[in-house]
């Protein structure tokens, strides 16, 4: 193997080792934040449309743990619905847990939920993104900022 081989197998290692030890932290993140030593819950997330009720795939569940005043972690861990647009997780700690959900061509969602059940099913209706507003007016002249207006001519 060469030395360039040798560097590039090092470097995805070494890339593997440090995603790996994030998702421990993450996940040690998640118990640490809330009482560890409590039940634990297993979560099920079903994202569907809002306008049909059709699930939305590939939207990521992103799950934040949030402390007894209400702030949020840092870092998170992000689940994948599936084609039927479900995902689940076990061995959730009770207590607070924010959960976003981003799906391209979706408005983004976001709420707080009280974890205190063994089994909880969340749904999440995602809408379409709203109108977009803007202060221009699109039939306004386009002239250029300090155009200056040719001279008027009277008809003789």
């Amino acid at each position: 193997m060469g030395k360039r081989t040798q560097q590039i197998s090092s470097v995805r290692a070494l890339t593997f080792a440090m995603w790996l030890a994030a998702c421990v932290a993450v996940l040690a993140g998640l118990a640490c934040a809330q009482d560890a030593d409590g039940p634990m819950s297993d979560l099920r997330f079903v994202v569907v449309r809002d306008y049909n009720g059709k699930p939305v795939r590939n939207a990521a569940v992103v799950l934040h743990p949030v402390s007894r005043k209400g702030k949020q972690a840092r870092g998170g861990l992000e689940l994948k619905t599936d084609n039927d647009g479900k995902t689940n997780i076990d061995g959730i700690p009770y207590g607070p847990l924010r959960v976003q959900v981003l799906a391209p061509g979706f408005q983004t969602f976001g709420e707080d939920y009280e974890i205190n059940k063994p089994e909880l099913e969340i749904t999440v209706k995602l809408k379409r993104p709203g109108g977009q507003y803007s202060i221009y007016d699109p039939t306004a002249d386009a002239k250029k900022v300090g155009e200056k207006k040719p001279p008027e001519t009277k008809p003789q």
